[in-house]
């Protein structure tokens, strides 16, 4: 077991959720869940940071009931959707539900959430509160008594209220869903305490650290019911002689009404009392630590090494969020509205500047539908298809650009396979293509230069002998690597090509009616400017076109003539604002001409010999 010099105190605090473990730090929280499958789902979100919270927040006393509240409201939330997880849950909409969805915009898994942390505050006061008062009236004590028969009554309503709340932990303890629970919440105990003595956060070394913790909830609650009893005590001391009346009925409403107020107040100092008690491993306070680290006895249970491994996931992930800013959120895989998913996806994409169009590809593609329908059409998606859109997005929001990720790209209609070896097809080239596609004419000899994925090569080649017209294409590049993948191209979309590796023409015999090409173009000081997705993923052998990125088009207007037919045509997509320069390059020849793209921006120049 390897222990690190210098333990370390953590900020962070958990939740056991079912089948796994929430982690929650300053700037995130973290939620990993075992599913079914035996993969462990993770979901993360962005708090607000600190330094943006509100006053009361930060505020001794008041930011006790604060915590709690919003604890109670996520912690009910996060339960829920770790439901979803474990149960992988596929279950069509009732008519009802797309009815209130369409007609009223109500979203019915938002409303069962107020409804449970309502009726759970309802049902807990009931059992801790109201429970125990109705038992005490059945005492002989003056309840109206300020004096010591009061604190009697007050003690003794504490106590039963103990051992209610004591008796609710194991009677839960027997469902067996809860069980395991418990087990992940020692899951948690263990995993955070591990950290804390400074070990590496393995599953032997969590295994072998204690289950109970200082700033558990479950002593929170106990201090919370201790604490109760003294401040409902001085309450009673302070309204007996005035607010009681005759009417026991009356008293009985007076006080539970008491108790409601004083809960925020009760909530409060309990808050304080643990943080202070968790700061300090003195001998001196262990005898106000010890009830409720007994208690954490019976709400924590041995885990199995599977809720460790989710409890470590968590705790790393919500460490690493909280330092970098940059690691994008994610959402659980679990079937359900396609709807929500795509929102959900749109919003992580949003907060990392991809374009929501991306979103609604993955979901077209994964589910094979009209992209134009994604954003309309409501669907329920399956696990397994909701596990697919969740891995392209998940790694998408890395950088890798997407058609990387999904292998393929479409051009002019045909499949192109895509990887880091090749840019990835722009619509612009496109144009160009379609460009040498009109111009054409049977028998033509015809050069694709820089062929890179071959996407140009073979689309003229198969819309020329779709339509009848039977020409030579031949495609070369500079990388072998790439005239792999485009030789892979060719044989998959059945294009008769001859693929040569030269650099530019320096292989080439023979003369061509028409060259294509699409060189590199991008200045070099630009290239670590681009897009991330573009700079740290596509080929820069394929980006880079010298200091003015004019360096390709120069060697191109040296030689390209030689290799023409008179009257042979040269067509060049060029970068933005380059097209005069090119067309500069090659003075003293026939015709030359400039052709925008569909955005209006100067994109081809067209050589006429």
């Amino acid at each position: 077991m390897k222990q690190k010099e210098n333990a370390c105190r953590t900020y962070v605090g958990g939740q056991a959720v079912m089948e796994g473990i929430m982690m929650r730090g300053k700037r995130a929280m973290v939620t990993a869940v075992r599913d079914p499958e035996g993969v462990i789902q993770v979901e993360s979100e962005r708090l607000k940071p600190p330094e943006k919270r509100s006053k009361a927040s930060k505020l001794p006393f008041l930011r006790g009931v604060v915590n709690f509240v919003s604890s109670l409201v996520d912690g009910n939330r996060v339960l829920m959707r770790s439901a979803d997880v474990a149960m992988l849950d596929d279950d069509q909409p009732t008519k009802a539900e797309k009815w209130l969805e369409e007609k009223h915009k109500i979203d019915l898994s938002g409303i069962f959430n107020v409804v449970a942390v309502v009726l759970g505050v309802v049902l807990a006061l009931g059992i801790f509160i109201a429970l125990p008062q109705f038992i005490t009236d059945f005492l002989p004590f003056d309840k109206t008594d300020s004096g010591l028969d009061g604190l009697w009554f007050n003690l003794t309503e504490g106590g039963i209220r103990l051992l209610v709340f004591i008796a609710y932990i194991l009677l839960i303890s027997l469902i067996p869903s809860l069980k395991r629970v418990y087990m992940c919440h020692g899951a948690e105990h263990k995993t955070i305490t591990c950290y804390e003595k400074g070990m590496d956060l393995t599953v032997e070394n969590v295994r072998g650290c204690s289950r109970v913790h200082d700033r558990c909830g479950t002593t929170f609650l106990f201090l919370v019911m201790i604490v109760s009893i003294l401040v409902f005590s001085c309450v009673n001391v302070v309204v007996a002689e005035w607010l009681y009346t005759d009417n026991s009925k009356l008293n009985g409403l007076i006080r539970f009404g008491l108790k409601l107020l004083m809960l925020p107040v009760v909530a409060g100092i309990s808050y304080e009392v643990l943080r202070l008690l968790a700061k300090t491993k003195s001998a001196l306070v262990l005898p106000l630590k010890l009830p409720g680290l007994l208690l954490q006895k019976l709400t924590t249970r041995e885990p199995e090494d599977g809720m460790i491994e989710c409890a470590i996931t968590a705790f790393k992930l919500v460490l690493e969020m909280d330092e970098d800013p940059k690691i994008p959120e994610r959402v659980f895989a679990t079937g359900g509205k396609m709807s929500n998913l795509l929102k959900n996806t749109k919003k992580r994409f949003a907060a990392c500047g991809i374009e929501e169009d991306e979103a609604e590809w993955i979901f077209a593609l994964t589910l094979k539908i009209p992209k134009s329908s994604v954003a309309t059409e409501e669907r329920i998606i399956k696990v397994p298809q909701a596990k697919e859109i969740v891995r392209i997005a998940d790694e998408r929001l890395t950088g890798r650009p997407l058609w990387y990720i999904i292998g393929d790209a479409d051009f002019c209609g045909y499949k192109i396979k895509v990887d880091e070896r090749v840019l990835i097809p722009r619509p612009e080239t496109e144009e160009l293509a379609m460009m040498v596609i009109a111009a054409a004419e049977e028998g033509n000899a015809i050069l694709d230069l820089c062929t890179g994925s071959g996407a140009i090569a073979i689309a003229v080649e198969r819309e020329l002998a779709k339509h009848g017209r039977k020409c030579k294409v031949t495609a070369t590049d500079i990388s072998a690597e790439a005239l792999a993948l485009a030789k892979e191209n060719a044989e998959a979309n059945e294009a008769e090509i001859l693929f040569v590796q030269s650099d530019l023409l320096s292989r080439i015999r023979g003369r061509f009616d028409i060259i294509v090409t699409n060189p590199p173009y991008i200045p070099s000081a630009e290239i670590d400017g681009l897009q991330r997705e573009v700079q740290a993923h596509e080929p820069r052998l394929a980006l880079d076109g010298g200091a003015d990125g004019l360096d390709f088009y120069r060697r191109i207007a040296e030689t390209a003539p030689k290799y023409l037919t008179r009257g042979g045509t040269l067509m060049m997509e060029v970068g933005k604002g380059q097209a005069q320069d090119v067309v500069k390059l090659f003075k003293g020849n026939a015709y030359s001409m400039i052709i925008q793209d569909f955005n209006g921006i100067d994109r081809y120049v067209k050589i006429v010999l």
